[in-house]
């Protein structure tokens, strides 16, 4: 059995199309799914840290969503 995706290759690159790219090669798709996941599980990590912090260890909020993509790339030196 193959990896389990955790986000349609269709659904991405109708997403690439919809934001303006006339064809789309397969390399970038799967360049951006792996992106996705990567940024994805950093938020979540994130998230938990901050769902940690206010006394919650097996919920995670929308305001801790809200949190941690509101500061996600900030301490991140370029």
């Amino acid at each position: 059995m193959g990896k389990q995706r955790g986000f349609s290759l269709y659904d991405i690159e109708e997403f690439l199309k919809e934001a303006g790219c006339k064809r789309v090669s397969e390399s970038a798709v799967i360049s951006l799914e792996k992106e996705l996941e990567d940024t994805v599980k950093e938020l979540v990590r994130d998230a938990e840290v901050y769902a940690n912090y206010a006394g919650r260890r097996k919920l995670i909020k929308r305001s801790d969503i809200e949190l941690a993509t509101s500061s996600y790339g900030k301490h991140e030196t370029p």
